[in-house]
């Protein structure tokens, strides 16, 4: 990456009504398992249609990083790396895991996932790192 910052990117699933404190809790689970740091994170990423939950700018206000909402048709794109497949997903939504997706969409160029993602109080959490757009 020649001197450039990593982008590190929360990507989330979740049910309408999801909680932000549930939100944050879970990101920071998940950066926990790869040992980084919470003030490494660039983003939240998500699907479009999460445009209006507040748990989510909630959970990106708490944490001072954008919310990224990503078309469906950018998270079809990525579904070769996507580790996790959800058939419920995949029927409802036609990619196997939102926050895998919309981690590798937000991350950007040669982004990739640091592991599955994890899964609490019907919230999924997926991080990502690539090299933004």
């Amino acid at each position: 990456m020649a001197g450039e910052e990593a982008m590190i990117v929360a990507g989330i699933g979740c049910r309408r009504g999801a909680p932000s404190d549930d939100i944050v809790s879970l990101i920071f689970a998940a950066l926990s398992n790869f040992g980084i740091a919470h003030e490494d994170l660039i983003a939240i990423a998500t699907e479009t249609l999460k445009a209006e939950e507040q748990g989510l700018a909630n959970a990106a206000r708490f944490l001072s990083v954008p919310l990224v909402l990503c078309p469906l048709s950018d998270l079809g794109r990525v579904t070769d790396r996507i580790i996790t497949h959800s058939l419920r997903v995949q029927a409802i939504k036609g990619v196997p895991s939102i926050a895998e997706a919309s981690a590798l969409v937000a991350a950007g160029h040669n982004a990739r996932l640091l592991g599955a993602r994890i899964v609490a109080n019907n919230i999924t959490c997926a991080i990502a790192i690539g090299e933004g757009s």
